[in-house]
């Protein structure tokens, strides 16, 4: 045990170095995991070797899935049902737009420029063209607007986005079978059972030291996300449904929406963006950049092109315009379970796949950066944000 220890201690220790960082620049902690998760493994591959930290361990593995899982049903249950209802139209027109034009873009680049065959390149597109509900949540929270009208439009958005990454990552490389018909039932019957269920259970049993709510949530999680990986599909699906159908009562709970952010940032999420950033190897990018640049490139540029022009079109002025589309250009989650899914279904090569994460980790970084840089909307901030964050 003491290894595991050891890797857990580093963890942290990484995780506390990006906190540090991410108060005295005014960034996302998430975004400096990542980054600090790069340097780290550079770090560690010219001192005591990259083996240090095992991001292939399984139970790395487990508790960073686990950590994207959770946070992204805490992001779905950060939708209000009223906002959604009133701001749909905007947040289907953007979330369709960020994925189309994009992912037709970085097809054409791993194709044309790359040279790329045709699924490796479909492959490139899908992935880059997804948006990371994680890092979008995680700015979001951190500035609070994902308490503002404004925030809850970005999340609805990003959910289209990434609904779109999913069905056309089945439809394209993954058989339609019987399981996947189960899963899709079962998954009709939670969106319309769990809501009805979960207030009735958590009246009688929750409000207990036993913590039975928080329990209960993280079963409904770990069972339909393993109802989802024995379909081929991703167990960060049906989390963000289930967290939209319950964003009218759990998400409403704000005590426990504030116990189940305590387990997720503070324990399992540093796992996750530290390991997404460890996958990088800083030296391979520098000595083949070509394909990151022009996947960053293209990525960042068909965003802007195709998001902009609608979020100006529902009316937003060019400062929140930029922001919505900057943070919609912010790709990880579904990006970096598209190219894993490439990888082990011998869609994409080992090298493909390094260029691909690379590109990826960018489009984290990068944007997210220039939009809290550049285009903070800062009349959109809570009042106490506003205060918190003054000089």
């Amino acid at each position: 045990m003491t290894g595991i220890w050891s890797q857990i201690a580093l963890v942290f220790a990484l995780a506390l170095i990006a906190a540090m960082i991410a108060n005295r620049f005014r960034i996302s902690t998430a975004l400096t995991e990542i980054i600090i998760g790069m340097f780290a493994r550079m770090i560690l591959a010219w001192t005591i070797g990259a083996d240090a930290f095992g991001v292939q361990e399984p139970w790395v593995k487990t508790l960073a899935g686990v950590g994207a899982i959770m946070l992204t049903f805490l992001a779905g249950a950060e939708l209000d049902p009223d906002v959604f209802k009133l701001k749909w139209k905007e947040a289907a027109a953007i979330g369709v737009a960020s994925f189309l034009v994009p992912a037709i873009g970085c097809w054409a680049v791993a194709y044309y420029l790359l040279g790329w065959e045709n699924a490796p390149a479909l492959l490139a597109g899908i992935a880059l063209a997804a948006t990371s509900v994680a890092v979008v949540y995680t700015v979001m929270m951190e500035y609070g607007f994902n308490r503002t009208d404004y925030g809850k439009t970005i999340l609805a958005a990003c959910f289209v986005t990434d609904l779109g990454t999913v069905i056309t990552l089945g439809l394209v490389f993954a058989p339609v079978t019987w399981k996947t018909v189960v899963f899709i039932v079962v998954l009709a019957a939670a969106f319309v059972g769990v809501p009805r269920v979960t207030p009735i259970a958590l009246g009688k049993f929750g409000g207990r030291p036993s913590e039975f709510e928080t329990k209960f949530l993280i079963f409904a999680l770990m069972a339909l996300g393993a109802l989802a990986t024995w379909a081929g599909s991703e167990g960060v699906l049906p989390a963000y449904l289930l967290g939209m159908t319950l964003a009218g009562s759990v998400g409403r709970d704000h005590a426990l929406v504030r116990r189940l952010r305590a387990i997720t940032i503070g324990l399992l999420t540093p796992f996750y963006f530290i390991r997404a950033g460890y996958f990088v190897s800083i030296p391979a990018v520098l000595a083949a950049p070509l394909g990151v640049i022009a996947f960053l490139a293209i990525e960042m540029a068909t965003k802007v092109a195709s998001v902009y022009p609608v979020a100006r079109f529902f009316g937003s002025p060019h400062k929140d315009a930029m922001y919505t589309t900057l943070l919609m250009a912010s790709g990880l989650t579904f990006g970096t379970i598209s190219a894993l899914f490439g990888l082990s279904h011998n869609i994409i090569d080992e090298s493909q796949y390094s260029t691909l994460v690379a590109a990826i980790v960018a489009t984290a970084v990068t944007p997210t950066l220039i939009a809290n840089s550049l285009y903070l909307p800062r009349h959109h901030l809570p009042e106490e944000e506003v205060a918190a964050k003054a000089p």
